[in-house]
């Protein structure tokens, strides 16, 4: 009868062992660890543990803030993100379990507590080590939790620091009573280094203008993306937000509102804030062309701007490129440079100069070429790109151009500089094949504004005929997917992958404010993140990891970035998050 209760309290033991570890959720740490191994012990953690930096004592300080850049300010700083992010955003994960299962552990019982967080950096900073260029910094990390509970962080760099901290406080939740946060995947054993160097966000802030706190709001969820290159394209022929102090006339004209401009301090700030993070921001000028409302303050230095029907003259009103055979273009250049270049070098290895969809057309109305012949302009172009790019090394900058430079323009660029594709097919494959360093943002993939139909109207009659159903050049949506699927180097031999340092989803703002961006970003964006972290082979199977190990992780990742401030897209339906993959997997 003893033996027969004991046996039945064992099965019924085991049968809660199984229920428990059945409803533990998936670790969600995204973007996937290079490798990563856990158990099944549950550790908590409170705001009393003890934190070490190098051997030293390293409190938690809530909203810590570097006071300047330097390795232990950003580590703490980091700490204190990392630990605030578990402690703040009440992150009780019902969403991911079957409704009325018991997926928490017993705070009734022997609590066990994580004790320590020792953080080791084997390795000092470099200069460079917060405005560096792709693959400068190295960003792996090594991070264990064992069952007794201690945690040791160790990376070379603070950045790889800032890596690690970000994938241990995914490893946690809180309690539904709202008073204990825990673990249920003690022991944790994590290896992990990114696959590209460049992993980016292109943010266009001209044709709708974004407010400081908005850009500070996406470097954040980049961080947590351990996405690491943040690219503002500031200017375009529709707004000039840029405040230059040495031609104010610039931004005063060109601005949309005085009220909608970034001033030096501005600038200094984002940058500051990024580079904390471990993103970097850096800055695009685009010209040639893309260049008109210029014209506003400096009418001398533009053709082409606002001329109709605008598809003569660009790819988008108002149209407008400078002169390229004009010394007072090359003046106004030269001193815009020495104006921003010195105070964006800091914080930034990298400056854009832009050099896309440049319309031949436009020269035909410059009294210094009238002519629309490639002959003509191919050296124009050559000259103003070597006098721009020469005025950023000087500046101690690297620069970056569009793929129509190279490609359709053939100008001949320094092996340095670093070539942005964006038009797919086989346009990395022969930016690579010149021997040039490539950032991938193939628009067939990676283009979050497509898919959502046109910002033109169009009147009744012919017009409405010929637009219908108003899509945009760029349709369809780039559903998460879609972003998922995307290698930068497929069908590139080993010598021409080495040369695509990473890739960036681009959100081009025709349709797109501070209202929207965040859902139209997140968590697209996330989907290329691990593309970039982690690339889609799993370590494990040695196969691409497939939409059904993917999603639930996403889902529970898109849920952590909601409570901690952005607001992401849901992955899927709550039913999805509540069930199984193969609940919500396409049967034919």
């Amino acid at each position: 009868m003893v033996a027969a209760v004991f046996a039945s309290g064992l099965r019924s033991c085991f049968s809660f062992f199984l229920i428990l570890l059945f409803a533990l959720p998936v670790t969600a740490v995204w973007p996937a660890p290079k490798n990563f191994t856990k158990g099944t012990s549950v550790l908590y953690i409170h705001h009393a543990l003890q934190i070490t930096y190098n051997g030293e004592p390293l409190p938690y300080t809530h909203g810590y803030r570097p006071r300047e850049l330097t390795s232990k300010e950003v580590v703490q700083a980091g700490v204190s993100r990392a630990l605030g992010s578990i402690f703040d955003s009440k992150f009780v994960p019902w969403k991911l379990h079957k409704p009325g299962s018991r997926f928490e552990p017993d705070v009734d019982q022997g609590l066990k507590w994580l004790s320590k967080l020792e953080i080791v950096q084997t390795a000092e900073d470099r200069p460079s080590a917060f405005k560096p260029l792709a693959g400068e910094v190295d960003e792996s990390y090594s991070l264990t939790v064992s069952a007794e509970g201690a945690a040791k962080l160790t990376a070379a760099s603070s950045i790889g620091i800032l890596r690690g901290l970000e994938t241990f406080s995914q490893l946690f939740y809180q309690h539904s009573t709202g008073t204990f946060w825990y673990t249920p995947y003690a022991p944790v054993a994590v290896e992990d280094a990114p696959r590209f160097p460049h992993r980016g966000v292109l943010m266009d802030t001209a044709r709708h203008f974004f407010p400081v706190d908005d850009i500070l709001r996406t470097i954040d969820a980049m961080a947590w993306n351990k996405l690491n290159r943040l690219h503002i394209h500031v200017t375009d022929s529709q707004s000039w937000p840029l405040v230059l102090p040495s031609m104010p006339e610039v931004s005063a004209k060109g601005a949309y509102h005085p009220s909608q401009t970034y001033s030096p301090a501005d600038i200094d700030d984002i940058q500051r804030y990024g580079a904390a993070r471990g993103v970097e921001v850096y800055f695009e000028i685009d010209m040639p062309g893309h260049i008109g409302v210029v014209a506003l303050s400096h009418p001398e230095l533009i053709v082409a701007y606002n001329e109709l029907p605008y598809h003569w003259w660009c790819a988008q009103p108002p149209c407008g490129a400078f002169k390229l055979n004009s010394s007072a273009v090359d003046a106004f250049l030269e001193r815009l440079f020495d104006d921003l270049l010195p105070r964006v070098a800091p914080y930034a290895a990298y400056f854009h100069t832009g050099g896309d969809e440049l319309n031949k057309n436009d020269s035909m109305l410059d009294d210094g070429v009238r002519s629309n012949s490639s002959e003509v302009l191919q050296p124009l172009l050559q000259k103003f790109i070597d006098a721009q790019h020469a005025r950023v090394r000087k500046a101690g900058l690297t620069p970056v151009v569009w793929e129509e430079i190279p490609l359709e323009w053939n100008v001949t660029i320094g092996t340095d500089t670093v070539v942005q594709a964006w038009l797919g097919g086989e346009s990395v494959k022969k930016l690579t094949e010149k021997g040039l360093k490539v950032i991938d943002s193939n628009y067939n993939y990676w283009y979050l504004d497509c898919g959502r139909g046109q910002w033109l109207n169009w009147d009744n009659g012919a017009a409405f005929q010929l637009g219908f159903p108003f899509n945009d050049w760029c349709n369809p949506t780039k559903n998460w997917r879609l972003v998922y699927a995307h290698d930068p180097v497929a069908g590139l031999t080993p010598e021409q992958a080495a040369l695509v340092l990473g890739g960036e989803v681009a959100m081009w703002s025709e349709t797109i404010d501070p209202t929207n961006f965040d859902t139209l970003l997140w968590p697209r964006a996330s989907a290329a993140g691990e593309v970039l972290w982690s690339g889609r082979i799993d370590p494990a199977t040695g196969q691409n990891r497939s939409q059904l190990e993917a999603a639930p992780r996403l889902n529970e990742f898109r849920e952590r970035m909601v409570l901690r401030g952005v607001r992401s897209s849901p992955v899927q339906m709550t039913f999805c998050t509540q069930g199984k993959p193969e609940e919500c997997e396409y049967a034919p």
